[in-house]
């Protein structure tokens, strides 16, 4: 979302600017610049595109667990001079009432939940779903996913349900979703943003366990929160 509303305000600044994605997502907002879809081939791929496309400035808005692509950027524009910006929305913070449990990883997730979780709502998206496989005959999960595919999971197909839907999402339902399932505990990334924040009020509320994925560690770069700051920053770049 946070970069959906910066492609709209370099749209609106007349900024020449192209909008870069993965392409995992089927569904997404449209942006309002010229996108590219698709990955580089890693670093040498990047730099090689920087360089064809005469690119000066990067602003890194990906997903704070789409640390592949962060550190390919990091060593694409140290190799070219070029001045990197990360847009990272801040983490979210437990608060009084929270139960959280904080991993590493998703490996880490899996091996955290217990006999008394035999449901959980598996808030993280469909890539690393395989971790949770070998906890499949303990456990039953409630998946949640943006995009209806006809990718196979890696999960016995008695194991879980799968919902499709996209944020925001409201407290109200996110607490109906989880008592309606008999949720016993949730696995989240820790994405931060108001989107999908819903679920963790929720878990507060019932007093429900989550298990928090920490945010991968990266190099030290220059650093905003808001599209908003990162429009500053391309300013004091002229």
């Amino acid at each position: 979302m946070d970069a959906h509303v910066l492609s709209t305000l370099l749209q609106a600044a007349g900024l020449p600017a192209t909008y870069s994605y993965a392409g995992v997502t089927l569904t997404r907002r449209t942006p309002a610049l010229p996108t590219r879809v698709g990955g580089f081939g890693g670093v040498d791929g990047l730099v090689q595109y920087l360089q064809a496309q005469r690119i000066t400035h990067v602003i890194d808005a990906t997903h704070p667990f789409a640390a592949q692509m962060s550190r390919h950027a990091i060593s694409a524009c140290a190799a070219l001079g070029i001045p990197l910006l990360a847009m990272e929305r801040p983490a979210w913070q437990a608060l009084p009432g929270d139960q959280w449990l904080h991993v590493p990883d998703m490996d880490a997730a899996a091996q955290a939940l217990t006999p008394q979780m035999p449901r959980v709502f598996l808030a993280i998206g469909r890539k690393q779903l395989a971790a949770f496989a070998p906890r499949a005959a303990q456990h039953h999960f409630v998946l949640r996913v943006i995009d209806r595919t006809d990718e196979t999971l890696p999960l016995p197909a008695s194991s879980y349900e799968l919902l499709i839907a996209r944020g925001p999402f409201a407290l109200a339902d996110e607490r109906a979703l989880l008592q309606r399932h008999a949720i016993a505990a949730i696995v989240s990334k820790n994405a931060g943003g108001a989107d999908t924040y819903a679920k963790i009020a929720a878990a507060r509320e019932l007093r429900l366990p989550v298990v928090m994925v920490d945010r991968p560690q990266l190099p030290a770069r220059t650093r905003c929160e808001t599209p908003q700051q990162a429009m500053q920053w391309l300013d004091s770049q002229r």
